[in-house]
């Protein structure tokens, strides 16, 4: 019989991450090829993806001054950009058999896991991020620690490995537990700050157009919630209660999609209201720079820099 490619390993329970190709291909040879399609549809999404963070990657990390926020974009950039080349090689292994063996394939597994769970982490805490500065803006301005950012994302990055690393030690019930307790939580916080800062956006809009950096949270969130959550939410109840909600290869496209259309997000949010090509350096950081435009609408007091140079 012929063997389709294996799924993908993204979950955060990885013990779900080597599925016998049989099991997705084995309906008919119909089901066959659309998995085949959705297959190779997702790494060329991958490989655009991988692109598009690649080059917020590069103008974030050596062209454009930090801030407190784009601390928070270049890491999520980097998840995003990990996850979808890991992704990338575990599909090529599909259609290589030995191409790694069973060890690297694991390896392999366990750290898109991780780069997932980073990813989600890294979106909880924008998304936070945002919502603080929209609530307290004068302690964002004058109190707020420099290196908050960067202390943040090195802690989500620990917690991501530590989650992936204590998986080999933990009980199944113990690691359901916690993994579901760690993405209840992160999705409450994402919807509450994301549902704040769309409260604002609907107040501002009255006065004034909002600031792009507001639009840009909301569409990555909201983009997440289409098309990254199905994949935790899958990870989470297929593990425990063997439950499959959605076809296997379909969650792998929305993961891909997930992960590669923040770029596109950064630059369209950037091009609002902005006709003419430009370099896209302006354009990110348009996008990304609406600090002074923030701090004006929300407090009279005026701009005070808390730049940050560290990762």
């Amino acid at each position: 019989m012929e063997r389709g490619p294996p799924n993908m390993t993204v979950s955060p329970t990885p013990e779900h991450r080597v599925h016998d190709s049989e099991n997705s291909t084995k309906s008919s040879s119909g089901s066959l090829n659309f998995a085949a399609w959705l297959n190779i549809l997702s790494l060329l999404i991958a490989l655009l993806g991988l692109v598009g963070n690649c080059a917020v990657l590069w103008l974030l990390g050596f062209r454009i001054r930090r801030t407190p926020f784009t601390v928070y974009i270049l890491n999520l950039a980097a998840a995003d950009a990990l996850l979808l080349c890991f992704y990338f090689l575990i599909s090529i292994n599909s259609y290589f058999r030995y191409f790694f063996d069973h060890l690297t394939r694991d390896i392999l597994s366990f750290l898109t896991s991780m780069y997932y769970t980073a990813g989600l982490s890294l979106l909880a805490a924008i998304s936070t991020e945002r919502c603080l500065s929209t609530l307290f803006p004068i302690w964002y301005r004058c109190h707020r620690p420099k290196h908050t950012s960067a202390a943040v994302c090195a802690v989500l990055w620990a917690l991501a490995g530590m989650f992936t690393i204590t998986y080999i030690f933990l009980s199944h019930e113990i690691r359901f537990i916690i993994y579901a307790g760690y993405f209840l939580l992160l999705m409450c916080v994402m919807c509450v700050s994301s549902l704040t800062l769309l409260l604002r956006v609907q107040c501002s809009s009255r006065r004034r157009q909002p600031p792009r950096l507001y639009l840009l949270v909301l569409l990555t969130v909201l983009v997440f919630l289409l098309c990254g959550l199905p994949w935790g939410i899958w990870s989470t109840l297929s593990s425990h209660f063997h439950v499959d909600l959605m076809h296997f290869h379909l969650l792998q496209l929305l993961v891909c999609v997930n992960s590669s259309v923040n770029p596109l997000i950064y630059f369209f949010v950037g091009r609002l209201g902005n006709k003419g090509r430009q370099p896209l350096k302006v354009v990110l950081q348009r996008a990304l720079g609406d600090e002074q435009e923030l701090g004006d609408e929300t407090t009279n007091t005026p701009h005070i820099s808390s730049q940050e140079t560290s990762f």
